[in-house]
């Protein structure tokens, strides 16, 4: 599967510089970035380095946008040094420097800064799903709205078998919400309603989505502390594009989008700025040819 002739040119060089060897940590220190890994037959891309310089790097050559969805699992700045429950045992909530808050005025111009590329490279009717908690989602709400997003949905993904809460002074958080939205006003977003309703039994789907979180048959190559089950990158891909469709993760953390994006027959360019994830990454990608991920 080769991208078309109008998404080409920034990824027609990357691809080149892959295949010849020299898109290496050499390359990376002379443009923050690099491209990592790359499946020809299925034109997914992996990038090790900072969002914001390999969204940049793209919308320079593409400034009308070159990709029809994007999925976002931002960090969601609750590293905090509280604690929860993992089989049975109280562990620390902290994911890593790159989770904790800067309070919320830096919280804010952050998530502004990374949703304003996202929207320069979508295409006119593309869209974007972001991931959250109540520690960020509201904050991403509202930067969507100045930004002139068209908010479409709120997905409340429910989890049935939360961890409960140690401190018995909160209710047990069970959810996640995820914000769907189109580029702007204007945009004519594809929505494949005949197959959600069909896969709901003949009636409209609500918003409210159940699914356990990913279990040990997804974690065969390692696991990441926010990491999605792929039956709900699964729906939101069957939900929102068309096959063949181009998707931009630019949090990839282990790249479940990746992994529903290929398992769909779309096309898909994952970003990652800690290199033990763009292993598992790569790992996980390289693994759906021997039917594993």
């Amino acid at each position: 599967m080769v991208l078309e002739a109008e998404a080409r040119s920034f990824f027609s060089e990357e691809r080149e510089s892959y295949h010849a060897g020299r898109s290496d940590e050499g390359f990376m220190l002379k443009s923050g970035y690099r491209l990592a890994y790359h499946d020809p037959e299925r034109d997914a891309f992996l990038y090790h380095g900072d969002c914001f310089e390999v969204m940049a790097a793209i919308a320079a050559k593409h400034p009308e946008g070159c990709f029809d969805m994007i999925f976002a699992d931002p960090p969601y700045k609750l590293s905090n040094d509280g604690m929860t429950c993992h089989a049975g045992k109280a562990v620390s909530v902290n994911k890593g420097q790159w989770d904790k808050s800067e309070g919320p005025e830096l919280d804010f111009e952050y998530t502004k800064n990374w949703l304003a590329l996202c929207q320069q490279l979508l295409r006119p009717n593309g869209t974007i799903w972001v991931s959250g908690t109540h520690h960020i989602i509201h904050i991403v709400s509202y930067a969507m709205q100045l930004l002139g997003y068209k908010i479409l949905n709120e997905i409340t993904w429910e989890k049935p078998n939360p961890p409960p809460n140690l401190s018995c002074r909160y209710f047990t958080h069970s959810t996640e919400t995820i914000l769907w939205a189109a580029k702007n006003k204007k945009s004519k977003h594809v929505f494949n309603y005949d197959e959600m309703r069909a896969e709901n039994g003949g009636k409209q789907m609500k918003s409210v989505w159940q699914f356990l979180p990913p279990g040990k048959d997804e974690k065969v190559f390692g696991k990441h502390p926010t990491q999605k089950p792929v039956k709900l990158l699964d729906r939101i891909i069957r939900a929102s594009t068309r096959p063949g469709d181009f998707l931009l993760d630019p949090f990839a953390g282990s790249s479940t989008t990746g992994v529903g994006a290929i398992l769909n027959g779309r096309k898909y360019c994952g970003i990652e700025a800690e290199i033990g994830f763009v292993e598992l990454s790569a790992a996980r990608l390289e693994g759906l040819n021997l039917g594993a991920f």
